[in-house]
Formats: C-alpha cells, structure tokens, sequence
C-alpha cells in the first residue's frame, strides 16, 4: 500500500528540496520504492526527462536520491518566468503557453485535475511519495485555487510536516505564525513540525522546540544542523547560485536577468583548482578571469539587452583582446553570434537585433522547442558526453564548420579561429570528467574529480544526516495512504 507525506514550508527556501532528496535517500536505502513528487514549481533551471518533458531539477535531483529516473510526473506544472508578470505554463512537461501572473492565479485551479492525475500514477508505482510544497501555505491570499500547498493536500488527503529555517531567524515565529493564520481544515493536515539549519550546538534550542511544540501541539521531528556539503549538491534556484572561491582559474559568469539551465556550473563549482564568480549587476567582469561563460537564458534578447546595460560587452571584449576564453551555452551561444532573428516574436517583439559577434553564426527563433536528452562525443578527443538541449531556435554559420562536439552524428557547436570562443546548444557538457579534464587544462589547471560520484556520495552523507537528527520512523509512521477530498 502507497503512502504519502508532504513537506511544507514556512516560506520560500528553507531547505525543502534538500530535505526532500535527503529522505529519498534515506528511505530508499532502506528498501522502499520511494518517488518525489512537487505538483506545483517555479523554476528557469529545468531537468529534461527521458521522454522529452521538462520538470524542476530539485525534483530530477530527488528522483537520483531515490534512485529511479526523472519522470514529468514528479513535477506536472512547472512555471518558468519570462518576465516580471508572466511566464511560460509546462504542464506534464509540456509546454502549453505562457500566462501573464494576474491570469494564472486565476485559472491555476483547473490544472489541479492534471496534478492529480501525475500524482495517481506516481502512487501506482511507489510505497512512499514524498511531496514537497513551494513557498508557504501561510500565504492566505494565494489560498484560493492553490495547488501548490493546502490546496493539493487536502485534495489529495496527504499529511503535512511544516519546515522552518532557523537561520533566518524567529523560527518560533515562523511555525507558531503559521499555525495561527491557518483556516480549521488546513491545520487538520498537518502533523508535525521540524526545525531546518541549525548552526551550533544543536541542544541550546531544546527550550525553543518545547515551546513551539507546546504552542502549536504537534511533534517535532527534529531539529537539523547545517549540512555543510549541501553547496556539492546541483541548484535549482538562482538564489542558491555560489561562488566558489579558491582556485587558480578564475571563471566569470554575468548574473543574468532570466539566467535558465545553470547547472553547467556544478561541475566548475566542485573543482578545487576553479574560482567560479558570479557577478552579480553593477559590478564589471573581473579583468583576471580566465574564462567568461555566457549561461543559458530563458529570455535570450531581453537577457543580452540586459548584458549591455551592465557594460559587459565592452568588458567582454576587452577578455577577448587579450586572449581570454569565452564559452556561450544555449542562450550564450546564441547571444556570442552576429544576428539573432525573431520574426514570429517567440522571445519579445518580432525584429533582429545585432549579437556580440565574437562567432561567425546566426540565429533564427523559432516557436518549436528543442526538449532532448543527447549522447554526444567532444572533439577532437573523442571523450562522451551525455547533456540536453532545451531551446527554441536554430543557429548556423561559418564558424558551425569548427564545432567542437558530435551529437548523435551531428555536428554541433561552433568555435572561432583561434578556439578560445565557443558556443553549444549542449548542456551538461562538464558533467563529463574526462572532457572537463581537458578543457580546464587548455586554462592550466589540472583536474583529477569524479563530480557525479562526489554527487552520490553527498546524497549518502545528507541521508545519514537526517538519520542522525530526524525522527525517521516518527515521519514515516506519519505518512498515510492518499485520501482524495
């Protein structure tokens, strides 16, 4: 018999995802067939699943945990913002139109029936599903018509533990808070608490669990310390995005405005001789940087736009001159090219407007979109590569004539004359230890990191974490066969 638990929050990135790829983890090293489930997400850094969809990466990152594959049921509605008031609607992975904020709030009830029905079929094939919330469901003027939290608990009839972060501070405030704007039939889901990101001695906060769990009446099922080694794990939100300081290639990446498909970063991250750098708005490119990565965009021209108000351009160019490396991916690749054409207005108003020109290549928007997992090969080395592509537009020139990777039997990528600028469509590319061996040596660091490994001994190290400081039979004792309402 399936059972079922939801991990709210009370609010936005208190640790949810991670705790969620945590207990996959722990609960599928203990032999069940757990599956992770989000009915509701926001997120420009997409995972592609095997049969062409996109979902949330923390949920990919929580389908390794647990140990199956990335399904587009784990996450049915992925909304990936474009601008300020809309964003384009995936639903069960694929993309159905983009709905301006004020129009999906109010018509975002009528995908709860697709919710569900992702949701049934993950319940058909696991003995536990946990569901992570987004945000917070003390959010009362998003109650009506929510999917994402109460509204789908109730509807699916799925427990509740409510998350707090400590470290933002008022952690008692935040669950009591909760507790007291919440309507009867909300409070009924929920069954516990715990508290998330304790920094210190974990027993100095025995008198504040006390009391929330007099306060409140429900158990608490832990108080969890910091997990240093949650940096190793890949981002799904921007504001997760880190710098990582220390190595002797410095690697410079502009904080775009709707930077999509980050995770080409994670590799470079966890790489002790790299020095990523993001630069945040306001601040010039470092002048010392070895490489400058344009990342993908989920807003290309708006984001290259947004690029040259900065004065990254000048910046760039300067990188270039001398003899700087330069590597676009995706909306950078197309970005690095002479033209980008978008006469049908996929990506803002129809027109053409002028690109960086560091490669000899244009690109045509197009309203079809690319969603694929890809096996490829770099060259001239020949070491595999698996990625995805997940973009709409095509890019052609005479610089393709130099592309630096075979897809499935075709060329892909471009490169200048000398080499140093490049661009792909590919991402994922550096997941690959023996290419990202050679590239980083090409910028004089050696490099010697089994990243996807490091990656599953991390979801160890979280597992037994949680193990240590969650009551894990408590929680699961919790978890109950799906009610619908």
């Amino acid at each position: 018999m399936v059972r079922a638990i939801m991990i709210q929050g009370t609010g936005s990135n208190v640790g949810k995802s991670v705790l969620v790829a945590g207990l996959a983890r722990a609960f599928a090293r203990r032999g069940l067939r757990v599956a992770p489930f989000k009915p509701q997400n926001m997120s420009n850094n997409a995972a592609v699943t095997e049969d062409g969809g996109e979902i949330g990466r923390a949920q990919a990152l929580q389908a390794r945990a647990a140990r199956r594959a990335p399904h587009t049921d784990m996450n049915p509605i992925l909304l990936k913002p474009e601008t300020d008031t809309g964003a384009q609607v995936i639903v069960q992975g694929q993309r159905a139109g983009t709905m301006r904020a004020r129009d999906y709030r109010k018509d975002k009830s009528r995908l709860l029936g697709a919710a569900q029905e992702s949701f049934d079929r993950l319940c058909a094939d696991a003995d536990l599903v946990l569901v992570e919330g987004a945000g917070s469901p003390a959010e009362t003027n998003l109650r009506k018509g929510d999917i994402a939290n109460m509204g789908f608990a109730r509807a699916a009839g799925v427990p509740v533990i409510l998350v707090g972060d400590i470290h933002r501070g008022g952690v008692i405030a935040q669950i009591v808070g909760t507790q007291a704007v919440l309507e009867a039939g909300d409070l009924a889901m929920i069954r516990g608490f715990a508290v998330n990101r304790f920094k210190g001695d974990v027993s100095l906060f025995d008198d504040g669990r006390d009391d929330i769990a007099a306060r409140t009446g429900w158990p608490c099922l832990g108080v969890v310390p910091w997990f240093d080694d949650a940096w190793k794990l890949p981002a799904e939100d921007m504001m997760d995005i880190r710098s990582a300081p220390g190595g002797a290639v410095k690697v410079a990446v502009p904080q775009l405005e709707r930077m999509a498909n980050f995770d080409d970063l994670d590799p470079l991250s966890a790489e002790p001789g790299v020095t990523v750098e993001i630069i945040p708005a306001g601040r010039a490119l470092p002048g010392d940087a070895d490489l400058v990565l344009l990342p993908g965009s989920k807003s290309t021209i708006g984001d290259l736009a947004f690029l040259r108000r900065q004065g990254w351009d000048i910046d760039l160019y300067a990188h270039v001159r001398r003899g700087g490396h330069v590597l676009g991916l995706c909306g950078g690749y197309q970005m690095l090219g002479q033209t980008i054409a978008d006469p049908d207005g996929v990506d803002g108003r129809p027109g053409t407007v002028e690109g960086l020109g560091l490669l000899d290549v244009e690109t045509v928007m197009a309203r079809d979109k690319q969603v694929r997992l890809r096996r490829a090969k770099a060259l001239p080395g020949g070491e595999p590569v698996s990625g995805y592509e997940i973009h709409m537009g095509r890019t052609d020139g005479p610089d393709c004539a130099r592309a630096w990777l075979e897809v499935e039997g075709r060329a892909e990528g471009a490169a200048n004359a000398s080499g140093r600028v490049r661009g792909s469509y590919l991402h994922g590319v550096f997941s690959s230890d023996a290419f990202r061996a050679r590239y980083l040596r090409q910028l004089g660091v050696k490099s010697d990191l089994a990243y996807e490994e490091g990656v599953e001994q991390t979801l160890d190290a979280l597992a037994d974490h949680l193990e240590r400081h969650m009551d894990l039979d408590l929680l699961l004792s919790l978890a109950a066969k799906p009610q619908r309402g």
